[in-house]
């Protein structure tokens, strides 16, 4: 779930009581979590799916630019001055990761955050993301996922269905992301699963997996 599923039209009561919470509280562990994803990256960055901008002050002054891309006008301006306080050029556009605004080949690195868990067409994206990013260039990713505990993973499967994904822009918590990614022609390096929830409201979305893989 990107930060971006939080704004629009259809934003649900539920989607809205997360954004405050996390205004009001923000997730130190979700913090350093984003930090660990963009650790070491450098050159020119895409990030898409990048919501009001959360992930910005966590990237390494080695960046030289980073393209920003958010379908949703009011996080894109929530997200607008973060991006002005970066050290480096952010450059905020519209777009959806389905057909990128961006050329071949053009990036050192792609970001992705809770998206690939919400996209309609998980396949289309990731060739999307192969497709801008330069030869040996890295994606770098943090994505809720399918637990590895079967019992879990049926709780998440029948919350999913009775209101998670209707409430929060077509989250499922039970794609195997991971799979998909090598599925699309990347190379995984390191890989980290993970546990984590701000509350029990958003237990069946707590397990995750990050990490990078190369083009």
């Amino acid at each position: 779930m990107s930060e971006s599923t939080l704004y629009g039209p259809q934003q649900s009561r539920f989607a809205r009581y997360l954004e405050r919470r996390e205004q009001r509280r923000p997730d130190l562990i979700a913090q350093e979590i984003r930090r660990r994803v963009l650790a070491g990256l450098s050159g020119e960055v895409i990030e898409v799916g990048s919501g009001d901008g959360r992930s910005f002050e966590h990237y390494p002054p080695e960046v030289e630019r980073l393209l920003a891309v958010e379908p949703d006008p009011t996080a894109r301006t929530s997200a607008a001055p973060r991006a002005a306080e970066a050290p480096f050029p952010i450059e905020l556009v519209e777009g959806d990761v389905g057909a990128l605004p961006a050329a071949d080949a053009m990036f050192d690195a792609a970001v992705v955050m809770g998206l690939l868990c919400s996209v309609p067409d998980a396949v289309t994206a990731l060739a999307e993301l192969r497709r801008v990013l330069k030869p040996g260039g890295e994606l770098r990713f943090w994505e809720h996922v399918r637990s590895r505990n079967v019992v879990f993973r049926g709780v998440q499967r029948a919350v999913d269905r009775l209101f998670w994904t209707n409430s929060l822009g077509g989250c499922e918590t039970t794609r195997d992301t991971l799979a998909a990614i090598r599925a699309a022609g990347f190379e995984t390096g390191w890989i980290d699963h993970g546990f984590h929830s701000s509350s029990l409201l958003t237990i069946t979305s707590a397990p995750y997996v990050l990490g990078a893989a190369r083009r």
